[in-house]
This record gives structure tokens, sequence and C-alpha cells, in this order.
């Protein structure tokens, strides 16, 4: 494994005990993460039609199904892998309802896709300053619009890490994980996508937390 995960050792050893609503307990631990991360990707015309806490829940019995096989191989920390299933669900649903596009919202690699524009706006939101006084709504609207651009003109790689980070809300360790790449590969990309940013709207800078 990348790191050590002490909930895939805990399912580890309430499976081999048998203790079936340990484990479900375990899982549910990460309903809410698992909703963010539907929430964000989900196109808008299937929104008003599948609520992402149902997707959730068919991804949690999917992956109590696979529990076993998961346990014997352990490739990735229990978030990972529990979003990696509800990822594929989603892009099931998605090739499903908009079959007759003549492309997928979702592209199939992992963990490439194109944002919904509201998730787009979300993550333009986060380098704008939101302190700015209200008579400063068209300024901010402006600038949101000009972070737009510049998010599309990144890497869909790095503007990816971008979207875990910042939208999804996932630690550096658990991306790294995901996208089998090093801890240090994360944030330098993360480094490279945000300088790209403030490089393309004229050298305004942001705190990196």
């Amino acid at each position: 494994m990348p790191y050590e995960d002490p909930a895939s050792d805990e399912l580890q050893d309430l499976s081999s005990s048998g203790n079936r609503s340990g484990v479900r307990r375990v899982i549910e631990r990460y309903r809410s993460r698992l909703r963010r991360m539907v929430a964000v990707r989900i196109d808008p015309r299937l929104s008003t039609r599948i609520d992402p806490s149902d997707v959730v829940q068919e991804a949690m019995i999917d992956a109590e199904g696979k529990l076993s096989n998961y346990l014997r191989e352990r490739p990735l920390p229990v978030y990972p892998w529990l979003r990696q299933i509800a990822w594929q669900r989603l892009v099931d649903l998605h090739h499903h309802h908009l079959t007759r596009k003549k492309r997928s919202v979702l592209r199939e690699r992992q963990g490439v896709i194109d944002l919904p524009d509201a998730s787009c706006s979300r993550l333009a939101d986060y380098f704008i300053d939101t302190d700015s006084c209200p008579s400063a709504k068209f300024v901010r609207e402006e600038m949101r619009q000009r972070v737009r651009v510049a998010l599309d003109s990144l890497d869909a790689n790095d503007r990816e890490i971008l979207v875990l980070r910042h939208l999804e809300q996932m630690p550096v360790k658990e991306i790294a994980a995901l996208l089998e790449i090093s801890s240090s590969a994360v944030k330098m990309r993360r480094l490279r996508a945000i300088e790209r940013l403030q490089t393309v709207l004229g050298g305004d800078r942001w705190e990196l937390s």
C-alpha cells in the first residue's frame, strides 16, 4: 500500500471475524465524502433525475460485494478504493442516460473529466477574494470568468489535482494513491497549476493552503 491506512486494517479484522455490521459501519464513514465527489462530478442533465445519495448507496452495496477481493490485494486505501467504485457507477450512469451524445461528459480514463459548469465556478471561487465589498460584485464576476478561462488553459492532469484537492477535499496522500504518483508529485503539480493560473491572471497571488 502507498501509506498506512488504519481503516483498511480495521476492515481486514472485522471481515476476518465475520462482523458484517462492523464492516458496514466502517464503509459508512465515507458516505458524505463520496456524496461530495458525485455532486461535484455529475452532469446537470442528470442531477434533476439522479440523486447523488442514490449513486453512493449503490456504490457502497457494490463495495461490500467486492470487499474480499479488495482485502486480498489492498491496492489502495479505503476511501480511494470506494471512490473508484462510485466513480465507475457515475460513468455508467452517464453512458446509459446520455448515450445519444457524441461524447461522454465523463471521459473513461480514471480521474479525467469535463467539469460541469457549476463545479468549475466553485473551483474558480476558491481563488477569488470573498472578502470584497458588495459593490465589487461585478469585479468578482469578471474575475470568476477570468479564472475559469485560466483553468481551461491548464494541463488536464494538473487541473484534476486542483479539483481533487479543493472541491473533493482529498488529502494529498489519497490523491497520490488514487493517481498512482508520489505525494511530492501531487504537490509539485498543484503548485505548477496555481502558478500557471497566477501567470494567466496577471500575477495575482493566493496563499497556498
